[in-house]
C-alpha cells in the first residue's frame, strides 16, 4: 500500500475557490487548458504519483547507492533507477517544457500542483529530474543555436542535467569559487576544479549528464574578477556528443570522485566532481557571455521555489497518515465520559491531539495557498509576456515570495512534522513501519540547500525589501488590509487579530529598515542582520494567516449556501476550512505582535561578544 496521501480537494479548492483558476484557464495563453482538462491532469497526476512513484519511498531510501572509486562511476538501487526511469518517460516532465517543444502552454499554477503531487509520493526522484525543463527553457532562451539544438537533444534522448555551484572550501559562499575557465583556440573552455554537493552528480540512469557549470574564467578581459560578478555559466556534458545526432562519443575530463552519506533523500546521488583531474573538462560558455550568476539564478529561483514545495507536500502527507493513525488508534480514557464514549476512544478525541493535528493542517493548507499564490503571480507573468509586456507587480510579488516560501516552509515543514506528525503515532512514529521517521529526514534538508534559511532572510530583507523601498511588500500589505477591514462580524476576532499581525509586520520591516541605514552608514547593520530570518517567518505566518482567513470566509459561506442534500465529506471540509482559519488567526497571527517587541530589544551585545564566550 502506497504511503503517500493527496490531498487534491484542497488543492482544487485553492485553485479554483480561493484564486479563480476559473477565469484564466482556458483563456489565452492557456486556452488549450480549462478546467476540465485541468481537473484530468490532477486526477492523473494524483494516480500516478500515488499508484507509481510512491511504491519505492521506502526501498530507493534503504537501498545503498553503490560508487566505484577506480571508474568514477556511481550506480543506482535496482528500484529507485526503475522508478525514475518511467517518472522520465511518463511525459510529466513536458508539463515544464517550453511551449515551442512541448506544444503547450500549461498554466503554471497547474504545473506546481502536479509538481506537489510528485515531490509528496516520492521526493528524492522527482527533485532532480524537475530541473531538466528549467535547464532545457534555459538553454533555448539564453542559448546560442549549437545549445538550442543541445536542449532538443536533452528532450529527445531524455538525458539528465545537473546545476554545479558550490565547492568545498566556498560552501554558501558561492563568489568564492575558484574552479577555473580556461579559453582554448577552437572557442570552447577547459574547466579546472572541484565541486561538491552535486545532485546527480553522476549515476547510470541516462546515457549522459549535462553539467551546468558556474567557473571563473581565466585571461578574459572583463571577465573572471572577483565574487559572483566574475563567474560565468559553462555547458559541460559527461560525455562528448554528435550535435546533430546526439550520439555518444568519448568521455569528457569530468569525473565523480566522491559520494555523500546523507542524512535523507538517500536514495538521490549526491557527489562530489571533479573537473580537469585526468583529462580536460571541455565545455561551452552559455550564450557566448559572460553573465553566469545572472543565468543560473533562472534555475535557482525555479529551484528554491521547488524545494518549499517539496517542504509543504511533505508536511502535507505526513498530517495526513498522522490523521488516519489517530483516526484508527484506540487508547486511552475521554476526559469526561459519556454514554457514547464510556472506554477508550481513538485518540483523535483527545483535545492535545487535536490540538496537535489542526496545527499540522493550518501549516500544510496554509503553506500550499501560499505556494499557490506565488505561482498565481506567475500566471499573470506568463499572460503578460504572452501579450508582449511584463506585469511588473505581478514580478515583484513573485519575486519577494520566493526566499519566504523556501525559507518559511522548509523550516516550519520540518519543525511540524517532528514535533507535531511524527509525535501523533508515539514511540512508532519513531519506527521504520510507518513513513514519518523518513518524512522528518528527508525534509531537514530543505531547510539548507539552495540558500540557507539565515540566506533566505538576508535576502528577502537586503534585496527584496530594501531595494524597491518595500513597495513589493506594501503592495501585498494593503491586499491584507482589505481582509482586515471588510467588515465581516463572523470573523471579526480574526480580522482583529490579522490587522495586529499587519501592523506588527510593518513596524518590523520600519525597525530594520532604520537600523540597516544607507550604504554610507553600514554600523548598526549588524544589529538588523540578527532580526532578518524572524521577519522572513513571520512574513511567513501572515501570508499564510490570511489565506486561510480568507478561505475561511468563503468556506463559512458555502456552510451557509450548501444545500442538505450535499454530500457530508464536501460540508465536513467547509466546516474544517473554517475552523483552520480561526484557529491559525488565534494561536499563529497572534503571537507576531510579541515578535515585534522582541525584535525591539535586540542589542548589540550578541555582536559584540568574543567569539570565545560562546
Amino acid at each position: 500500500m502506497s504511503h503517500y496521501r493527496s490531498n487534491l480537494r484542497d488543492i482544487r479548492f485553492d485553485l479554483f475557490e480561493l484564486l479563480g483558476r476559473d477565469d484564466v484557464y482556458g483563456s489565452a495563453p492557456f486556452a488549450d487548458f480549462t478546467r476540465d482538462a485541468a481537473d484530468t491532469v490532477l486526477d492523473e497526476a494524483e494516480r500516478y504519483a500515488t499508484n507509481k512513484l510512491a511504491l519505492s519511498f521506502s526501498d530507493v531510501d534503504r537501498a545503498a547507492i553503490a560508487f566505484d572509486a577506480t571508474t568514477h562511476s556511481v550506480r543506482l538501487p535496482q528500484d529507485y533507477r526503475a522508478s525514475a526511469a518511467d517518472y522520465l518517460s511518463s511525459g510529466w516532465l513536458d508539463l515544464d517544457l517550453p511551449e515551442k517543444l512541448s506544444g503547450q502552454a500549461v498554466p503554471p499554477t497547474l504545473r506546481w500542483c502536479v509538481t506537489e503531487l510528485m515531490l509528496g509520493a516520492n521526493a528524492a526522484i522527482p527533485q532532480g529530474l524537475n530541473v531538466i525543463p528549467q535547464v532545457i527553457r534555459l538553454l533555448h532562451q539564453e542559448g546560442t543555436e549549437s545549445q538550442r539544438r543541445l536542449a532538443e537533444l536533452i528532450t529527445e534522448h531524455q538525458w539528465m542535467v545537473t546545476m554545479v555551484l558550490t565547492e568545498p572550501d566556498a560552501g554558501s559562499d558561492v563568489g568564492a569559487a575558484r574552479t577555473r575557465a580556461i579559453p582554448q583556440p577552437d572557442g570552447t573552455w577547459h574547466l579546472e576544479g572541484v565541486k561538491r554537493f552535486i545532485t546527480y552528480g553522476d549515476h547510470d540512469l541516462t546515457d549522459n549528464i549535462v553539467h551546468m557549470v558556474l567557473a571563473r574564467p581565466v585571461g578574459v578581459d572583463g571577465a573572471g574578477g572577483p565574487g559572483t560578478a566574475g563567474l560565468s555559466l559553462f555547458v559541460v556534458p559527461k560525455f562528448h556528443f554528435d550535435p546533430k545526432t546526439g550520439e555518444l562519443g568519448e568521455r569528457n575530463g569530468v569525473y565523480a570522485t566522491g559520494l555523500e552519506h546523507k542524512l535523507g533523500i538517500t536514495g538521490s546521488p549526491t557527489c562530489e566532481v571533479t573537473f580537469g583531474g585526468e583529462h580536460p573538462a571541455v565545455g561551452w560558455l552559455l550564450g557566448d557571455r559572460h553573465a553566469g550568476i545572472q543565468q543560473m539564478f533562472e534555475i535557482i529561483k525555479h529551484v528554491r521555489m521547488l524545494v518549499g514545495v517539496k517542504a509543504m507536500a511533505t508536511l502535507s502527507t505526513g498530517y495526513l497518515n498522522a490523521r488516519e493513525y489517530a483516526l484508527n488508534r484506540v487508547q486511552g480514557q475521554p476526559l469526561v465520559r459519556t454514554d457514547t464514549a464510556p472506554g477508550a476512544v481513538p485518540i483523535i478525541d483527545h483535545p492535545d491531539v487535536r490540538r496537535s493535528l489542526m496545527t499540522q493542517k493550518a501549516y500544510a493548507e496554509g503553506m500550499r495557498a501560499l505556494i499557490l499564490y506565488a505561482a498565481s503571480q506567475q500566471d499573470r507573468i506568463e499572460i503578460s509576456r504572452a501579450q508582449g509586456t511584463l506585469d511588473t507587480e505581478a514580478d515583484a510579488c513573485h519575486q519577494l515570495l520566493l526566499p519566504v516560501i523556501k525559507g518559511f516552509c522548509s523550516e516550519t515543514a520540518w519543525r511540524i512534522l517532528g514535533q507535531e506528525s511524527l509525535q501523533t503515532f508515539g514511540g512508532s512514529g519513531y519506527l521504520k513501519d510507518y513513513p514519518l521517521e523518513q518524512y522528518v529526514r528527508d525534509t531537514k534538508v530543505d531547510t539548507l540547500y539552495e540558500g540557507t534559511t539565515g540566506i533566505q532572510g538576508l535576502d528577502l530583507f537586503s534585496r527584496k525589501i530594501v531595494r524597491d523601498r518595500g513597495a513589493a511588500l506594501e503592495r501585498l500589505l494593503v491586499d491584507m488590509d482589505k481582509t482586515a477591514d471588510d467588515g465581516n462580524d463572523t470573523f471579526a476576532t480574526e480580522r482583529a487579530l490579522l490587522r495586529a499581525g499587519i501592523d506588527a509586520v510593518r513596524d518590523m520591516c520600519t525597525l530594520l529598515t532604520d537600523r540597516w541605514g544607507t550604504t554610507d552608514h553600514k554600523d548598526r547593520r549588524p544589529l538588523a542582520a540578527q532580526d532578518t530570518t524572524r521577519l522572513l517567518l513571520q512574513i511567513g505566518n501572515l501570508v499564510c494567516g490570511w489565506l486561510l482567513l480568507r478561505s475561511a470566509q468563503i468556506a463559512e459561506e458555502r456552510t451557509t449556501t450548501t444545500t442538505t442534500t450535499a454530500a457530508p465529506a464536501d460540508r465536513d471540509f467547509y466546516l474544517g476550512k473554517a475552523a483552520t482559519g480561526r484557529w491559525f488567526a488565534r494561536h499563529v497571527i497572534a503571537t507576531i505582535p510579541a515578535e515585534l517587541v522582541s525584535m525591539q530589544h535586540t542589542s548589540s551585545d550578541l555582536v559584540e561578544l568574543p567569539r570565545t564566550a560562546f
